[in-house]
């Protein structure tokens, strides 16, 4: 870990000022930013600590949305009485994340903003253009096929977003409020992450200048009836092979019903949170059956490039997810 600035945000103002510094980084939970300043992929200058800043902690539910402080941690979303039973996915995207150790630190903002897993990213001297842009991509070069994205990868970059809480609310339209010195926009997290193209090192449309304030998801009758589903090398404290997001609403029972809304997204495979768009039309207006979500789960997958195992696991998964729904019963 290199020498740096360590400044402690007195006020939000104090923070977005401190943020705007070329070179800063910002340190909420610090689960991922102080991991890769150990490992020196990370070196910033300064470390603006914005823990204390409360008006960015806790959960408001409103009648047709509810909003989630960026530092919120991880647990306290997970535990929240309206999360568990009105988004039952994003409830579960976070308690399959990490460990309960670091689910009470981890803040649901830093979770959105994670860096990749890719061993090649992380071990500081392996060719990889997120890294050290020019110097080429290993995981594309001499990596194992597990490592590689086969839904949004480039020539340039094939790495894994490794996160499960982004997956859950890019499934259901959820939003962050991004705040600077400027003011307050609202962007999609659908759109907030960028496919690698041919600059890897830009990740996301975050402004250097701009910090995560909130997270607002809005209600659905889908998001009410959903399930994340993730498969991994074991089954706590470990990133996903393949993950999914799933809801439906339906006229009836789940099971026989007509469904009327759909919604997917699926991680562990892909370069960002991908939605499913074409998989979830094909689910509106016929009942749940296995046909149909196998022809989904195909569809999720359409557009993916790689290793046919990957793929293949991916497809399995967004199948159990939707299986798994069902089987719960009556909306």
């Amino acid at each position: 870990m290199r020498p740096f600035t360590y400044h402690r945000a007195r006020s939000l103002t104090e923070a977005l000022t401190l943020a705007g510094r070329s070179g800063s980084a910002v340190l909420a939970g610090g689960t991922t930013v102080v991991d890769l300043m150990r490992q020196d992929v990370l070196a910033p200058g300064d470390i603006v600590d914005i823990t204390g800043l409360r008006e960015l902690t806790g959960i408001d539910v409103h009648g047709d949305h509810i909003r989630i402080g960026a530092l919120t941690t991880m647990a306290d979303a997970a535990g929240h009485d309206t999360v568990r039973s009105d988004f039952p996915a994003l409830a579960q995207s976070l308690t399959q994340a990490a460990s309960q150790q670091l689910r009470n630190v981890a803040t649901v903002g830093g979770n959105v903003l994670q860096r990749t897993r890719c061993p090649y990213f992380r071990d500081g001297h392996s060719a990889c253009n997120k890294r050290a842009p020019g110097t080429g991509c290993s995981a594309h070069e001499v990596g194992h096929p597990r490592n590689r994205a086969v839904l949004g990868a480039s020539p340039h970059c094939a790495a894994v977003y490794a996160g499960d809480w982004a997956v859950a609310l890019a499934a259901f339209d959820a939003e962050l409020e991004l705040l600077s010195a400027r003011g307050s926009r609202r962007v999609a997290v659908e759109s907030f992450h960028r496919e690698p193209g041919s600059t890897p090192a830009v990740e996301n449309i975050l402004e250097p200048d701009e910090l995560v304030g909130s997270i607002i998801v809005p209600r659905c009758a889908a998001a009410k009836h959903s399930c994340y589903r993730k498969v991994r090398d074991r089954a706590s404290f470990a990133f996903a092979i393949a993950s999914a997001a799933v809801g439906v609403d339906t006229d009836g029972d789940i099971d026989g019903g007509i469904v009327t809304a759909a919604n997917i997204a699926v991680g562990g495979t892909a370069t960002r949170p991908w939605r499913c768009r074409a998989a979830e039309h094909s689910l509106v207006g016929r009942p749940l059956t296995d046909a149909g979500i196998r022809h989904a789960a195909e569809l999720a997958y359409l557009s993916a490039r790689g290793p046919r195992v990957r793929i293949d696991i991916g497809v399995r998964t967004v199948v159990a997810a939707l299986r798994d729904l069902r089987r719960t019963g009556t909306p």
